[in-house]
């Protein structure tokens, strides 16, 4: 028997969707108003989601509390408040968008947890633009 909990975090972020290696006309064309010179933020949310066997001795499949604190240290501590741009090395050479964010965010916390558990991560831009990778 498998069972999944989840754990929801907020974080603030700027960021510019834009490639280096285009010009501004054909960034601008592809990212729009996203392609802003001075960038622009968002108030991400953000659900990670373990799936995984119940432990017989605690009734947990894992406790939420360590799964809250690595959202802190993995996510939040490394993304709010930042530009991600500039302020977050996994950005430097990759555009920062809503697919990219949530692998970058899988990634962190995978390598954290232990491989018998399935990993889900949804990252809501806004309340109606969001991706959902669970690492396939």
């Amino acid at each position: 028997m498998k069972v999944t909990i989840s754990r929801k975090a907020h974080f603030n972020a700027a960021h510019r969707l834009y490639r280096k290696d285009w010009t501004f006309e054909k960034n601008d064309a592809v990212f729009g108003k996203c392609n802003n010179p001075n960038f622009h933020g968002h108030n991400y949310d953000l659900i990670v989601s373990v799936t995984g066997p119940i432990d017989p001795e605690t009734g947990y499949v894992m406790d939420v509390k360590f799964l809250s604190d690595l959202i802190k240290a993995e996510v939040e501590d490394k993304f709010d408040h930042k530009n991600l741009n500039l302020d977050v090395p996994e950005f430097q050479d990759l555009n920062p968008t809503a697919e990219n964010i949530a692998v970058v965010i899988w990634n962190k916390i995978r390598n954290k947890i232990d491989s018998k558990f399935d990993l889900e991560v949804v990252l809501y831009e806004t309340p109606r633009n969001f991706v959902t990778y669970k690492g396939e």
